[in-house]
């Protein structure tokens, strides 16, 4: 098969492009990849047209994939470092001011690269600050983030040149506005749990007043017990849709998110699949199933309470108080 050309889009404080749809690299941590695995999976998604990789300090796969990218440009796959778009993630232990840039830095050695193309706070949850762990471990403390400061050292990161654009992983509306009201550079990005079963029109029609682009993770729903469970790839609505359509059930969420003008990312580490979910740009869903869609129930796969993000001795007590009732 050729490289498939992805579509992209152009970010707020930054005159690059994202690709609309990205391979996610969190199912090295709840896979239990092998780091060979996940640097062949990397490799070969750069053959097939993937250009936006994203990966986390939390899900331990820096290093394979900067091995992988590496390899990619000593093979040939791409000619320069500057054809990927690459992202990773603050986790809630360096998530105080003092510790963003040594964060940024370290990754940045894992991944063999200058700069990122992406950073974002992960959580808006800051915990005591040590080793990662995943979920977060219960005796440490789960303190209200100061975003101001937190946020002041992302610009400094960005103001560096060591990430071309900032921005964040699940906020609400509400911890957005909280995030603006100081900051000096708008986040470029918020990475959110977006699919058919949870849709996201208040946050998303809230960033796009405010110009912040939407990248969707789990589009095909959650599975294992960090990320949630299976209920969007079991939905009877959707297996329909994708009968009568000639398509797989995931290519049907893929594109539903596709055509919410919304960038998405896929973590699938086989590369049938890999190439499978390439295959949603030359065609699209009817009104009638759209409106199909838009009358299912709602319902979040990833909601923090897996990772120890709600706790009695925490800053956020209950799942209305971490999300701030946002669907």
């Amino acid at each position: 098969m050729e490289s498939v050309a992805i579509p992209s889009v152009r970010l707020s404080s930054w005159e690059g492009r994202m690709p609309c749809i990205g391979m996610g690299t969190a199912a090295s941590l709840t896979e239990g990849s092998s780091d060979e695995i996940t640097k062949r999976a990397v490799l070969e998604a750069i053959g097939l047209g993937y250009r936006h990789f994203d990966t986390a300090s939390a899900y331990l796969s820096e290093k394979d994939m900067g091995e992988a990218i590496s390899e990619a440009l000593h093979v040939g796959l791409i000619e320069s470092r500057n054809e990927l778009f690459v992202s990773s993630k603050l986790w809630c232990t360096d998530a105080h001011r003092h510790l963003v840039l040594p964060a940024l830095q370290k990754s940045l050695r894992n991944l063999q690269l200058d700069y990122l193309d992406l950073y974002l706070i992960h959580w808006p949850v800051s915990v005591k600050p040590g080793e990662y762990t995943v979920p977060v471990e219960k005796d440490d403390f789960l303190l209200p983030m100061d975003f101001g400061s937190v946020w002041e050292a992302m610009e400094e990161c960005h103001g560096l040149g060591l990430t071309k654009a900032i921005g964040v992983s699940n906020f609400s509306c509400e911890k957005l506005q909280l995030l603006l009201s100081t900051a000096k550079v708008k986040p470029a990005v918020n990475q959110v749990e977006m699919n058919p079963l949870l849709r996201q029109k208040k946050l998303r029609e809230f960033c796009e007043v405010k110009g912040i682009h939407i990248c969707a993770y789990s589009p095909l729903g959650g599975k294992g017990t960090l990320w949630g469970d299976s209920q969007v790839m079991e939905c009877q609505v959707l297996k329909e849709i994708a009968k009568n359509k000639g398509k797989t059930l995931a290519q049907v969420c893929l594109r539903w998110v596709y055509e919410q003008k919304v960038s998405l990312l896929v973590k699938s580490f086989n590369k049938e699949r890999l190439k499978e979910n390439l295959e949603i740009f030359d065609w699209e869903l009817s009104e009638e199933e759209l409106q199909k869609i838009e009358h299912l129930p709602q319902h979040r796969s990833v909601s923090g309470a897996s990772l120890n993000l709600i706790s009695e001795n925490g800053h956020y007590k209950s799942l209305p108080e971490l999300w701030d009732d946002d669907i």
